[in-house]
């Protein structure tokens, strides 16, 4: 095999890989819809964009999922954490515009 020659497998996995990442972007693309939808009704009936017991449960939920699933409990809240502040961010801004 050449220097500069991929070998097979390594193709396979990183077409995984690509495969994964885009249904990533699906899946939270379908997420931000559920949650822009949240954030309207928020808006509506003027409830606050943050609801931090709520977020509370959702990290405790996902680190035990997580542990299941034998991915990093921390990383996992990390994600999640990072997730949960752009919807706050969207909420704030649907809440705004109203």
């Amino acid at each position: 095999m050449s220097a500069g020659t991929i070998p097979q497998e390594l193709q396979k996995l990183r077409a995984s890989i690509d495969n994964f990442d885009a249904t990533l972007v699906h899946i939270l693309a379908e997420r931000f819809r559920c949650t822009k939808a949240v954030g309207e009704l928020k808006a509506k009936y003027n409830l606050p964009p943050a609801d931090p017991a709520r977020e509370t449960r959702q990290i405790e939920r996902l680190r035990a999922l997580a542990l299941e699933a034998q991915l990093d409990p921390d990383f996992a809240e990390k994600f999640l954490n990072f997730i949960v502040r752009e919807v706050i961010r969207h909420h704030e801004d649907i809440a705004a515009d109203r």
